[in-house]
């Protein structure tokens, strides 16, 4: 647990890079204790996108933009919506929470705050894949999770079979 507050200067960037989707993140929630929200700060480059279009099951996020432009796909239908500095847009838990993030021409900077619970199930429509988690929230350092798998969201056994 923090002190007192933290300053994101003092904390280090985790970099991300996976061809088009390239991105960097600190950890303000983790570094200043929180337990049931996190948030964390990220930059994206110009063209590069974040994390696969994807939805949590069991958390709740929020966006809000501090610098830049870029494009939101949003829901089930990945309505496409233009971001810009001072936006905020609510995801919630499930299908209407759906996202996928792009930076514009000026790059993108936004705090990305979620409820840090677990288990949770992320759902990546366009992958039919899903990734489940126990011990640790999406998003935490994973140091006490016990199930972190990506799966097939196709593939199903009979409960007398398996």
């Amino acid at each position: 647990m923090s002190d007192g507050p933290v300053n994101v200067a003092d904390l280090e960037w985790t970099d991300y890079d996976h061809g088009d989707r390239q991105f960097r993140r600190k950890q303000l929630g983790a570094a200043a204790g929180g337990e049931e929200l996190g948030t964390s700060l990220y930059t994206v480059p110009v063209g590069k996108r974040l994390w696969l279009r994807h939805y949590h099951e069991g958390n709740e996020e929020a966006i809000f933009v501090r610098e830049g432009d870029g494009t939101l796909w949003l829901g089930p239908d990945a309505d496409e919506h233009r971001l810009a500095a001072g936006d905020y847009v609510a995801l919630p838990a499930g299908e209407a929470g759906t996202h996928e993030i792009e930076a514009g021409e000026d790059g993108l900077e936004f705090l990305m705050v979620s409820t840090m619970n677990e288990p949770d199930i992320t759902v990546y429509p366009d992958r039919e894949m899903v990734g489940l988690y126990s011990g640790a929230a999406p998003g935490d350092d994973g140091e006490e999770r016990r199930l972190s798998k990506f799966v097939d969201a196709t593939a199903e056994l009979e409960y007398w079979e398996a």
